[in-house]
């Protein structure tokens, strides 16, 4: 075992209130695979990476997250099914009775912090019961130097124990597992979880109170590149819609994949690292996170093919939500650092199983809102037990379960800053044409791609417009490379009657789904809703 910390850290861990432990501080990577595997808690695959298992939990428990009720957050939070009030008292029982839990244990400590905007920097403290949750924190927050960590100041501390389960009757938890942010005490506890999802969304929670709400910067839920000029792209989107697969480009460069800051003159990265979906994945699919998977590397609940140490990256018998979390350094085709101009194209990605939405359609400002705050995709049958035709999926800023703060606050800054900027908002169709699912076919990834590269080419803005008759959304009349017919939707369904009833349907899922959100909206953002027909 490498050695343990320095009287200064020693000193540290005591104000924390966790007494005798042996703390190992910022191990490398080698360091906490090695410990990992010689603990018996991980085991290495043929590319170097270390598999773990996280447990009982494999993904994130969004009815066991709280924030806590105090002065910062009495009148700001959007409390609701979302985001859960937490007593401060009962916070402080459980503070107490985890640092009595970790006291005398071996735990481990990370410095690292978050936002790759220098102006914007939040230094984290992680503390964790477990090695290779010291490596997830490695691999997806920002690396501070050497130089730096010398005198690192924590503005935040994050205390992670899986091992840990609270009592609901003495903590004020729903069960034993919870993720908490305190603001006032600027810290994040997660127990009763080995999932390490919840450590980064616990972060991204938090920076998605405090810059909107305190610095005036935009926090979005998306991944962003930028062109060989330096022409910044944000791809928004919820899973299945393409959010990764169409930000990496090889003609553009990675700023991140999920997580970043829109200021004043910036688009940043919150994170060093991207924490990857794996099941199904192949060299072909995704060579980028393929390849990413070597050293240093921490793959979750994946299954090894029987008696080898390959990964059966199509096997989801512990989860579907298989994952891979790496260095960002280990993509090759990043921006260094993970920083670009504000957005010149904004794309929002959306796989409409109705077949109802174009492909392609520039929006104005207050339609922009309109569709971040909405948050639409759509469920196709087979997804999940039960479901046998397309459903509508609604998640506010493209993230509700990450977002304190009301939906229309995100919203609103949001078309505040494309009217300053200038950028274009594009709504994409990543689902279904020429009918619903089951009928019509999915768009063809070459086709989105060709749409995508006119609008950052800027070819898209020499051509005519149409105007849908439901959505209102202004649609090309051509594109480069893209068969005119697929352009307006309905052009492509045999039946327009048929089309006209779907997209009559969708615009009123919209308007229902937007009902808890008028009374804060604007009249602009509520003059953008689709207008079904009699």
């Amino acid at each position: 075992m490498p050695e343990t910390q320095t009287p200064t850290q020693a000193a540290a861990m005591a104000a924390l209130g966790i007494k005798k432990a042996k703390a190992y501080w910022n191990l490398s990577p080698d360091e906490l695979a090695d410990i990992s595997i010689k603990k018996g808690l991980a085991k290495r695959a043929s590319s170097g990476a270390i598999n773990v298992s996280t447990g009982e939990f494999t993904g994130r428990s969004p009815n066991d997250r709280f924030i806590v009720f105090d002065n910062i957050t009495e009148d700001t939070v959007w409390w609701g099914d979302i985001n859960l009030p937490f007593e401060t008292h009962k916070f402080d029982l459980l503070y107490n009775h985890m640092v009595e839990y970790l006291s005398g244990k071996e735990v481990y400590v990370r410095d690292g912090y978050a936002c790759a905007d220098p102006k914007y920097r939040m230094n984290i403290r992680f503390v964790t019961e477990l090695p290779w949750s010291n490596l997830f924190t490695y691999n997806m927050f920002l690396r501070p130097t050497e130089k730096e960590l010398a005198d690192f100041d924590p503005e935040w501390l994050v205390i992670n124990a899986p091992g840990f389960h609270a009592g609901p009757t003495i903590h004020g938890t729903r069960q034993h597992n919870f993720a908490i942010l305190n603001f006032t005490r600027k810290v994040v506890l997660v127990g009763g979880t080995g999932y390490t999802g919840e450590i980064k969304k616990g972060i991204f929670s938090a920076l998605n109170f405090i810059l909107p709400h305190q610095k005036n910067v935009l926090s979005m839920h998306c991944s962003a590149n930028k062109g060989k000029e330096g022409d910044t792209a944000l791809f928004f989107g919820l899973s299945g819609t393409g959010k990764t697969t169409l930000s990496a480009d090889p003609n553009r460069y990675l700023i991140g994949d999920d997580e970043h800051g829109w200021s004043a003159d910036t688009v940043f990265n919150f994170e060093g690292g991207c924490y990857a979906k794996c099941i199904d994945l192949s060299a072909e699919k995704e060579p980028d996170i393929f390849n990413a998977i070597k050293p240093g590397a921490l793959l979750e609940n994946i299954v090894f093919f029987p008696g080898t140490d390959e990964v059966d990256f199509n096997d989801g018998s512990i989860t579907e939500n298989t994952r891979v979390s790496y260095p960002i350094q280990h993509i090759r085709n990043i921006a260094e650092p993970s920083v670009g101009a504000p957005p010149k194209n904004i794309f929002f990605l959306t796989a409409d199983a109705f077949g109802v939405l174009p492909p392609i359609a520039k929006l104005t400002p207050a339609q922009a809102a309109y569709q971040f705050i909405s948050g639409y995709t759509a469920k196709v049958a087979g997804t999940e037990a039960g479901i046998t035709e397309p459903v509508t999926v609604f998640s506010a800023c493209f993230g509700a379960p990450f977002m304190p703060l009301h939906p229309t606050v995100y919203g609103e800054m949001l078309s505040k800053k494309m009217q300053e900027s200038g950028a274009n908002v594009w709504l994409v169709n990543t689902g279904w044409s020429g009918g619903p699912y089951g009928i019509g076919q999915r768009m063809s990834l070459k086709i989105t791609r060709a749409l995508i590269a006119a609008a950052l080419e800027g070819k898209l803005d020499e051509v005519a417009y149409t105007t849908h008759e439901i959505f209102g959304l202004a649609m090309p009349t051509r594109c480069p490379g893209v068969p005119t017919e697929v352009l307006d939707p309905k052009n492509t369904w045999e039946d327009k009657a048929d089309y006209d009833a779907k997209a009559n349907h969708l615009a009123n899922e919209f308007i229902i789904n937007f009902e808890k959100f008028k009374a804060d909206a604007s009249a602009e953002v509520l003059a953008a809703a689709p207008k079904p027909r009699a």
